[in-house]
Formats: structure tokens, sequence, C-alpha cells
């Protein structure tokens, strides 16, 4: 199997699972609500209430996040599994591919994260066993 594959997959699955974590603790933290208008007294406070009214929006946020950090384990187990199963390289390489596609709603592991993942996942879909023929020359 062309360890190729196998490196892109992992760098991308463990980029992934650090922005998947870092940006669900930011979110979870406020970090979406508690924006500029927060820190303001007086006759600004109504509005750090009214910003807080964006909770619909930090949960969605949250489960984007998630979505990034199962993203990143999920490739981080194919990348395991393409190396220690090169005859499935089909499974993983899809797999692999298509979960660096949907981490892009997550952020994709900082995105150079999704895209080395599509990366690796492409070249184990493209990888093809050598034949007998060629290992005797």
């Amino acid at each position: 199997m062309s360890g190729i594959a196998f490196i892109l997959s992992l760098i991308a699955g463990i980029l992934m699972l650090v922005s998947g974590a870092l940006s669900t603790l930011w979110f979870m933290s406020g970090g979406f609500t508690n924006g500029m208008m927060n820190g303001f007294g007086g006759m600004m406070s109504g509005y750090g209430n009214m910003m807080d009214g964006f909770g619909v929006a930090s949960g969605f946020m949250i489960g984007l996040s998630f979505l990034g950090l199962i993203s990143g384990v999920i490739i981080i187990v194919g990348a395991l599994m393409l190396n220690a199963r090169p005859a499935e390289h089909l499974t993983w390489g899809a797999l692999i591919l298509v979960f660096s596609i949907i981490s892009f709603a997550g952020m994709g592991g900082f995105w150079i994260g999704a895209l080395m993942g599509i990366a690796g996942g492409a070249i184990a879909l493209s990888w093809r066993p050598r034949t007998n023929i060629e290992t005797r020359s």
C-alpha cells in the first residue's frame, strides 16, 4: 500500500480532530454570542441580551464543530485501517474521501486537513496492487 495515502489521511484526521475540538470548545464557551457588545454597560447593556438571542445559531455552529470532530475520528480510523488492511483500500479510501468532503462544513481541519484527506482518499482509491508479472521484472 502506498504510504502516502496513509500519511496524508492520518495527518488530515489529526488536523480535523484538533480544529473540531478547538472550535467546539470556543462555541461552547460562548465565543459566538459574546461579541463586541457584551462588555458594554449603561445604555448598551440591553444589546448584550439581544446578542445572546443568537443561541440557535450558536447551537448550529456547535453541531458543525461536532461534525468536524466526528469526521476527524472517522478519518483517523480509516487511515489506520487503510494501513492495516491494504487489500480493502477501496472501502477505506471511499470512507476517507466522503468524510473529508463532509468535514468542510465543520472547518475541515483548518481546511488544509480536508484537502489532505481528499488527496489521501483519492490516492487510496487509485492504488492498484502489483501483479506477479510486475514483481518479476
